[in-house]
């Protein structure tokens, strides 16, 4: 037969572990206390016995039996809780509280013994209570019986031991009983996280487990499984956002690809068109679209995943450094004026890889849409929060505040960026990968309009402090 579940819980069975430990620790404890309060006892009535013959043998050798004989007379008489009995060389009585020694065939030295002496209680009845004493013979050749009645003593160390027994098993039933409760409180616990783990294996998703706010590590564990199942959502439904993104980002690319193959060849069928330039025009495209493939998917890997991968730390400047000598010839070869400035001994903690592609992506837009004669500031420094900032100031058109949140969603390009070349990605990276980071893309106004030019653009890459 199967036992309920609360008799199969950790809990429980480590209380009953806990529980038996005790028993035994209890148990031991016990006969120590026994032995010693019983060993104690019978050192004590010892210790009176032996005094009681002292002064009895004393009495002998001072003025001989007769002495003794009245003193133990005259003792039995009196309240002493002592048993006395003098006996003759025959061992026949001469005179005592008791009729006869416990001692059999007593010969040699002074002999301990342990008996039961005879008595009656307040009602009448007869009743035995365990005694001990001590026999020994006199000089001249009399011998003497001191005992004591033991009873109360054995009686004490019995009720001791049954306040011990009995507190004992109360332990163990306080014990059980908490063991119950405690088992019901961790079941009660666990069987909201049994139910949502039993959700999401039927593929509820969404299930989440309550944390009660008691922060114990039943609300850490309740926490915890919850993240990770909000990252499992998260990463679930980026997937799923990647495959319908690429879909749909790759149609337009796609499409425009297939109208000028088609144009160019129809061209070339009339006789009108170059074939090595429509070919050439086509290579040109289909890069374009592996481009805007790569980039969508960079994008979604970092939105699906959440954090950046694989992060490291590393020197800021020395990455903005290598970045820069990529995009300084471009900036020559176009008539820009490119300065940089790097702040030293700067950590910052990421994905290199990303973050290089990123900068990239905003040197690149900045060269692109900077006029001949403009001029580009790359910049890396720490802002006095702590946080890390590459920023690039360009004196090209800028965006306008109304378009700054829009222009880093995908496939946004403004009216002044139709003729250049672009799928209008770069920005969209650039902030996928920002808060992959747990950072921010910021967009301000550049320099200023000065003549024919301006007013420029700020784009600042923000990321947190490195821990």
């Amino acid at each position: 037969m199967r036992l309920p579940r609360i008799f199969r819980t950790t809990p429980f069975r480590l209380t009953l572990l806990f529980l038996a430990l005790f028993a035994s620790a209890a148990s031991a404890f016990l006969a120590y206390i026994y032995v010693a309060t019983a060993g104690e006892a019978t050192r004590r009535t010892d210790q009176e016995i032996t005094r009681e013959m002292h002064s009895l043998v004393a009495a002998y050798d001072r003025a001989g039996l007769d002495a003794v004989n009245q003193s133990l007379i005259e003792r039995a008489a009196s309240e002493r809780p002592f048993l006395y009995l003098l006996m003759n060389n025959d061992q026949k009585r001469i005179s005592g509280s008791i009729e006869e020694s416990p001692v059999d065939n007593f010969v040699g030295p002074a002999r301990w013994t342990s008996f039961s002496v005879t008595d009656q209680d307040a009602q009448g009845h007869t009743v035995k209570h365990p005694a001990r004493g001590l026999q020994q013979r006199l000089r001249g050749g009399q011998m003497l019986f001191v005992g004591a009645d033991i009873g109360a003593d054995e009686a004490y160390v019995n009720n001791v031991t049954r306040a011990l027994q009995g507190g004992g098993a109360l332990f163990v039933l306080l014990g059980l009983a908490g063991g119950v409760l405690m088992s019901r409180n961790v079941t009660r616990s666990m069987v909201g996280l049994t139910e949502v783990v039993d959700a999401v294996r039927n593929g509820d998703i969404g299930a989440r487990a309550q944390v009660r706010g008691t922060r114990d590590e039943f609300d850490e564990l309740a926490a915890g499984v919850n993240e990770m199942l909000d990252r499992l959502e998260r990463s679930m439904a980026g997937h799923r956002h990647a495959g319908d993104a690429i879909a749909h980002d790759l149609r337009s690319p796609l499409t425009r690809l297939r109208a000028r193959l088609e144009v160019a060849y129809l061209d070339v069928e009339a006789g009108k068109g170059d074939p090595t330039q429509a070919l050439a025009q086509a290579l040109e495209d289909t890069d374009g679209v592996l481009k805007t493939f790569g980039a969508v998917l960079s994008i979604a890997r970092l939105q699906a995943a959440g954090t950046a991968p694989d992060p490291v730390l590393f020197d800021p400047a020395e990455l903005a450094a290598n970045i820069a000598e990529l995009y300084e010839p471009l900036c020559e070869d176009k008539d820009i004026d490119f300065d940089a400035e790097f702040s030293k001994d700067l950590q910052a903690r990421g994905n290199r890889e990303f973050l290089a592609q990123a900068l990239a992506n905003i040197l690149d837009n900045a060269v692109k849409y900077t006029p001949a004669g403009g001029a580009i500031m790359l910049r890396v420094r720490r802002r006095s929060s702590g946080e890390i900032e590459f920023s690039v100031t360009d004196t090209g058109p800028g965006v306008p505040d109304g378009d700054r949140e829009r222009v880093v969603e995908r496939f946004v390009r403004l009216e002044n960026s139709r003729n250049e070349p672009g799928a209008g990605l770069g920005l969209s990276l650039v902030a996928a990968v920002a808060e992959a980071h747990g950072g921010r893309l910021e967009l301000a106004e550049g320099p200023g309009k000065v003549g024919e030019m301006g007013p420029g653009l700020r784009v600042a890459l923000v990321l947190p402090r490195p821990a």
